[in-house]
C-alpha cells in the first residue's frame, strides 16, 4: 500500500505547529507598576485594572494586547474621582512587566456651588450647618470622596431628624475639562418632619418582664418630633437593664399613621442565672478561690440579686446585694447591699461590715451618678503593735460610722475596650459621724477623683497620662479612722514598683513595716504603648506618688508591660521597679479587661 507524499507533510506541518504553539502564543504579565502618582492615586490605578485579574498567569497574545489597550482608559476612569480629568498616560511593557507612567496633569477645583435644603428642614440649625460645612468649596479639588461623604451626611442628618419623605431632585457634577473648574448643584427637599409614634415590646420565646415597667423606659411623649438619638437611647437603656440577650429597636416609617412613626421592639430573654468561678493569687491575700451567682431577674418587676463570694487565705469577702430598677428622674437602680470581710494578713487583723442602701442614675451617655448611704462596723488590730506574748489579746480598735455619699463616673472615650481618643473620670464626697471605740464621736469628710486621659500617637501608639488627688477633713488623729476610710498608694493603677498599699505611712520595725494609710493621696504616671501589630504591644511607663497626712514623700515607679489583645479584652502584663527603698526589687502585674 502507498502511501501519498503530500498527506504526511501535512500531518508532520500539524504536529509541528501543536508542539510550538504553546510557546508562541503564550504571554505572562508577573507584575502591574503604576508611576509618577502618590500611593494613594496608585493603589486606586491598579484596583480598577482588568489586567490584575490575569497577572501570573500563561494567557495568548491576542488576550493581553487587548488587556493592554484598556489600561488608559481605566487608568483615566480611576483617577477622575480625585479630581483628575486630564492626565497624560502612557503605557509599556518591559518584558512580564507592564509599566503605567502617568502624569495627573492639574486637577479640577470647584468654580461655584449650590447647596440647600427646602421645606421644614431648611430652617433647622443642624441642617444649616451641614449645608454650611459641605465640602469641596469653591477653589478646593473635586474630590469625588469627599463630595460623597459631604452629601451622605446631610442625608443621614434628614433622616435622623425624622425626614423621611426627603428627596434630592437635583444633584449635578459639571465639569469643564478646558478650563479645568466644576459647578456643582444639590437641592434636597425634606418634606414634613415624622413624630415618635407607639412603641410595641415583644418578648419572645417567652414573656419576662411586664410591659408597663418596659414602657417606663420611653421617655418621650408620644407625638414629639422624631429624633433618632431618642430611639438609640431607649436601645441603651434595655441593655443597661441586662434582661436580653436579643434586642432589635425597629422604627417602621411606612406604618406611620398621621405622621406617627411606631416603634417595634423584639426582644429575647438572656440566660436567667450566671454563675462564676474562678482562681485568684495575691502577695498579701494568698491562694484562694472565687464563686458567685448572679440572678439577672428574680421577678417580673426585674428585681435583681447577686452574691458574691472572694475566700482566699488570708482575705474573705463575702457581698450580697439586691437591686430593683429606678425610673423616676432618670434611669438606674435601688441597690441594698450587705458585705463582710475578714482580712488576716502579715500586717493586719481586721474585720468589717458594711450595709449601703443607693439610688444610681445615668444622667446622660458619658456621666452616671449615684448617691448612696452607708453604715459600717469595723475591727483592727497592728501585726507591728503586738508584744509577741500568745497569752495577750490583740489590742483591738472597734469603729461605727454612717455617712452619705455622692459619687460620679464619667467616660467620654473612642472606645472603652482600647481608647485612644477622650478621658475618663470619677469622683467622690462623703461626710458623717462615727464613733470609735470610747470616743463621743468623730466628724469627718472626704473628696477624691481620679481622671485618666487618652491620646493616640499613631495608627499603633497612644499615650496615657494619669492621676489621683484625694483628702480628708477631720476633727480627730487619721489613726482613730477605720483602715477601710484612709487613703493608700502602691500597687496596681497606683504607683507600680511597689507593693499593694505599701507606700504611705507604716508602722513597725525596720525589718517589718506596714502601711497603716493616710489623710491624703497624689498619684500620677505616665504610660506609651505601642502595638507591633494587630495582637502584640508593649509599654513604657512612670508612676510617682504618695499617701501622706503633711508633706507628701513621693515614691517613683519605672517599669516595662507586654500588651495583648486577647478574644475577650486587653491583657496587661508589668515588670516594675521602685526608685526609693522599695520592700521588692521588682513587681508583677496581671491586668485584664477594659480600662474604663
Amino acid at each position: 500500500m502507498r502511501t501519498d507524499p503530500r498527506g504526511r507533510r501535512a500531518v508532520y506541518t500539524l504536529l509541528l505547529l501543536a508542539c510550538v504553539a504553546p510557546s508562541a502564543w503564550a504571554a505572562r504579565v508577573e507584575r502591574v507598576e503604576v508611576r509618577g502618582v502618590d500611593e494613594a492615586l496608585a493603589e486606586n490605578i491598579r484596583l480598577s485594572l482588568t489586567i490584575n485579574d490575569e497577572t501570573g498567569a500563561d494567557i495568548g497574545d491576542r488576550r493581553l494586547d487587548y488587556l493592554v489597550g484598556e489600561i488608559e482608559a481605566e487608568a483615566r476612569a480611576a483617577l477622575e474621582p480625585f479630581g483628575y480629568y486630564s492626565p497624560v498616560i502612557r503605557v509599556s511593557r518591559e518584558g512580564e512587566v507592564v509599566a503605567i507612567d502617568v502624569d495627573p496633569g492639574p486637577a479640577v477645583t470647584v468654580r461655584g456651588r449650590s447647596v440647600r435644603v427646602q421645606g421644614e428642614a431648611g430652617a433647622e440649625e443642624v441642617v444649616r450647618e451641614e449645608v454650611d460645612a459641605f465640602r469641596p468649596v469653591e477653589g478646593e479639588v473635586l474630590d469625588h470622596a469627599v463630595y460623597e461623604a459631604s452629601k451622605t451626611r446631610i442625608t443621614r442628618v434628614l433622616a435622623e431628624r425624622g425626614y423621611f419623605d426627603a428627596e434630592i431632585p437635583s444633584h449635578r457634577v459639571e465639569v469643564t475639562r478646558a478650563t479645568r473648574s466644576a459647578d456643582i448643584d444639590l437641592l434636597w427637599t425634606s418634606g414634613p418632619r415624622y413624630r415618635m409614634g407607639p412603641v410595641e415590646f415583644t418578648q419572645t420565646p417567652t414573656s419576662i418582664i411586664n410591659d408597663d415597667l418596659l414602657q417606663k423606659l420611653v421617655f418621650w411623649r408620644r407625638g414629639a418630633p422624631f429624633h433618632q438619638d431618642r430611639v438609640e437611647r431607649l436601645r441603651e437603656s434595655l441593655q443597661r437593664l441586662d434582661y436580653f440577650s436579643g434586642i432589635d429597636v425597629a422604627i417602621a416609617p411606612d406604618k406611620a399613621v398621621d405622621l406617627q412613626v411606631p416603634v417595634d421592639v423584639t426582644l429575647t430573654p438572656a440566660k436567667r442565672t450566671v454563675y462564676t468561678a474562678g482562681l485568684s493569687y495575691g502577695s498579701d491575700s494568698g491562694a484562694g478561690v472565687r464563686f458567685g451567682i448572679d440572678r439577672r431577674y428574680l421577678n417580673r418587676r426585674g428585681h435583681k440579686g447577686t452574691a458574691l463570694l472572694d475566700y482566699a487565705q488570708r482575705r474573705k469577702t463575702l457581698t450580697l446585694n439586691y437591686r430593683i430598677p429606678a425610673f423616676a428622674w432618670l434611669d438606674g437602680w435601688y441597690t441594698f447591699a450587705l458585705q463582710a470581710a475578714d482580712e488576716q494578713t502579715d500586717f493586719i487583723d481586721n474585720r468589717r461590715v458594711e450595709f449601703l442602701a443607693s439610688r444610681s442614675g445615668q444622667i446622660s451617655r458619658e456621666l452616671e451618678a449615684v448617691a448612696s448611704l452607708h453604715v459600717l462596723r469595723e475591727r483592727w488590730a497592728y501585726a507591728a503593735e503586738d508584744d509577741g506574748d500568745p497569752a495577750t489579746p490583740p489590742d483591738y480598735r472597734y469603729a461605727s460610722f454612717w455617712y452619705p455619699e455622692i459619687s460620679a463616673n464619667y467616660v467620654d472615650v473612642d472606645d472603652r475596650l482600647l481608647p485612644r481618643r477622650g478621658f475618663g473620670a470619677n469622683a467622690f464626697v462623703r461626710g458623717g459621724r462615727g464613733r470609735v471605740a470610747e470616743d463621743d464621736g468623730v466628724l469627718f469628710a472626704q473628696a477624691r477623683a481620679s481622671v485618666a486621659w487618652y491620646r493616640g500617637l499613631g495608627p499603633r501608639s497612644r499615650l496615657i497620662t494619669r492621676g489621683e488627688l484625694g483628702h480628708t477633713w477631720s476633727d480627730a488623729p487619721i489613726g482613730t479612722m477605720p483602715p477601710s476610710l484612709r487613703f493608700h498608694a502602691g500597687g496596681e493603677r497606683s504607683i507600680r514598683g511597689y507593693g499593694w498599699r505599701e507606700v504611705g505611712p507604716r508602722v513597725g520595725d525596720a525589718g517589718r513595716r506596714f502601711a497603716v494609710g493616710a489623710r491624703n493621696v497624689l498619684t500620677g504616671d505616665v504610660e506609651f504603648e505601642q502595638y507591633l501589630n494587630d495582637r502584640w504591644g508593649y509599654a513604657l511607663f512612670v508612676d510617682t506618688g504618695s499617701a501622706f497626712n503633711d508633706r507628701p514623700d513621693l515614691h517613683t515607679g519605672v517599669g516595662f508591660g507586654v500588651r495583648w489583645r486577647s478574644p475577650v479584652g486587653p491583657v496587661r502584663i508589668d515588670v516594675a521597679r521602685g526608685l526609693k527603698n522599695p520592700d521588692s526589687p521588682f513587681q508583677i502585674y496581671l491586668g485584664l479587661g477594659a480600662e474604663l
